[in-house]
């Protein structure tokens, strides 16, 4: 089936699905990797396929925490985490995302400096990138990259020595930011993924009442990347246009 058809079609659960080959880049602490961010209402899911590498994560419960990522490796993590993904050589991971389209519609929040998360136009400056291939989109990934490691850093610092302030105050700039898109989310949510779990929930009535007219309309739809290589928050990112996500998407 072509991908056109595919549209019609969600993922199981309605979650997104892309692939990740971990940004190279050395940041200022000496470390290859991506861009540290969080996600408010969904979450998200690493499958390791190849090479080595870590996700460094933030949370008020756990603090700072390195978690190693290898061939095999699940690793997932909730709402409100801060993650970064690190590079240790030849790093691929397959993201799951719950909700999709949400993620796409903005619910990713970088850790800019505070004095950016401020300012709704300066972030969505600093958030943007002005083309999508070739060396200005390299340089404006890295440079959006650089700014969300300089904040990631302070709160990283602030954590690990017991200051819990400097992450509460980045999860109130954070909603503050996407307060005024999740009246656009509500939506998406309702067609994708709940509308995924009623689905369910009709079919185990009527097979219950030994009714199994679902099954006659069975299919099998296939697709691809309808882009590869693009710049996503932890790396060159190959996405798939799929139903309920929103492209062209340059964030992860």
């Amino acid at each position: 089936m072509s991908a056109m058809n595919a549209m019609s079609a969600p993922l199981p659960g309605g979650v997104g699905l892309s692939h990740i080959s971990a940004y190279e880049w050395e940041a200022a602490d000496g470390v290859c990797g991506g861009s540290p961010h969080l996600h408010l209402a969904c979450t998200e899911a690493y499958v390791v396929t190849a090479g080595r590498g870590a996700v460094q994560t933030l949370t008020l419960a756990d603090g700072f925490t390195e978690t190693p990522l290898e061939p095999g490796s699940v690793v997932w993590f909730t709402p409100g985490t801060i993650h970064r993904m690190v590079q240790g050589g030849g790093l691929k991971v397959t993201v799951l995302m719950q909700n999709s389209g949400l993620p796409e519609a903005g619910d990713a929040v970088f850790t800019f400096p505070p004095e950016v998360l401020a300012d709704p136009e300066r972030y969505a400056a600093a958030a943007a990138l002005p083309a999508k291939e070739g060396p200005e989109a390299d340089a404006a990934a890295r440079r959006r990259r650089d700014l969300a490691i300089e904040g990631y850093l302070t709160l990283r610092a602030a954590a690990e020595k017991g200051d819990d302030a400097p992450l509460r105050a980045f999860h109130e700039a954070a909603a503050r930011i996407v307060a005024p898109k999740v009246k656009e989310w509500e939506p998406r949510w309702r067609d994708g993924a709940l509308a995924a779990a009623r689905r369910t929930g009709e079919q185990l009535t009527a097979l219950a009442a030994g009714d199994p007219a679902h099954l006659a309309e069975a299919r099998v739809t296939a697709t691809g990347p309808s882009r590869r290589g693009g710049y996503g928050m932890c790396g060159r990112r190959d996405e798939y246009e799929l139903p309920g996500v929103t492209l062209p998407y340059y964030g992860e």
